[in-house]
């Protein structure tokens, strides 16, 4: 069994158990009353960790899309907050902020700087936000949801440029910038699964 995704599954439970003693969750904690506006980000400048690289915001969508309330946007700036920002995944929860699915968007979608597969992998490692604002147990939990699902996440942005590849362009528009293709990859997970997949 790997430890680190036991490790990740633990701090996850840990942190959805911790905020759930004060009646939170992962998006009560982000969202902190606020009213719910679709498209808006959560919080309004997102959050940045300058020793990391690692950035996110909350999104949603009204009405929600099925049972997914939004999702949070995980990026990396490798170079700094003045550098370049790589989109690798949304992560999609419900309106308990229970995990739902996993997904790529085309880089029109958040407008990052381009990195082809390999090289937005290779940044996966790098998401680890230890910053207390909106809430350090969000923040904590987000990250162990990129380190639990760190393989299948892989393959998500692997399966985003098959997918770009091979979207059919006809009226010259750049696959990258045509809006008729908005999600990219995605993947149905359900965290309790996993931690009982592990045996935890």
């Amino acid at each position: 069994m790997d430890d680190d995704l036991v490790r990740a599954a633990q701090e996850a439970l840990f942190c959805e158990q911790v905020l759930s003693k004060g009646g939170e969750t992962v998006l009560r904690a982000t969202l902190r009353d606020a009213p719910v506006a679709a498209w808006t980000h959560y919080p309004a400048n997102d959050v940045f960790d300058p020793v990391s690289g690692g950035q996110w915001y909350y999104h949603c969508h009204l009405p929600p899309a099925e049972a997914e309330h939004g999702h949070f946007h995980c990026f990396v700036r490798p170079d700094g907050k003045d550098g370049p920002v790589h989109h690798l995944v949304a992560v999609g929860v419900d309106a308990h902020g229970r995990l739902q699915r996993l997904f790529t968007v085309n880089q029109w979608v958040v407008g990052d700087t381009w990195l082809d597969a390999e090289p937005s992998i290779a940044l996966l490692e790098r998401f680890d936000m230890q910053m207390p604002q909106p809430s350090y147990l969000t923040n904590r939990w987000l990250t162990a949801v990129v380190r639990l699902y760190g393989a299948e996440i892989a393959t998500l942005i692997r399966q985003r440029d098959v997918a770009l590849a091979a979207h059919p362009t006809t009226d010259g528009t750049p696959a990258r910038e045509d809006r008729t293709l908005e999600v990219t990859s995605e993947l149905r997970v359900d965290l309790m699964s996993r931690v009982n997949d592990l045996g935890l």
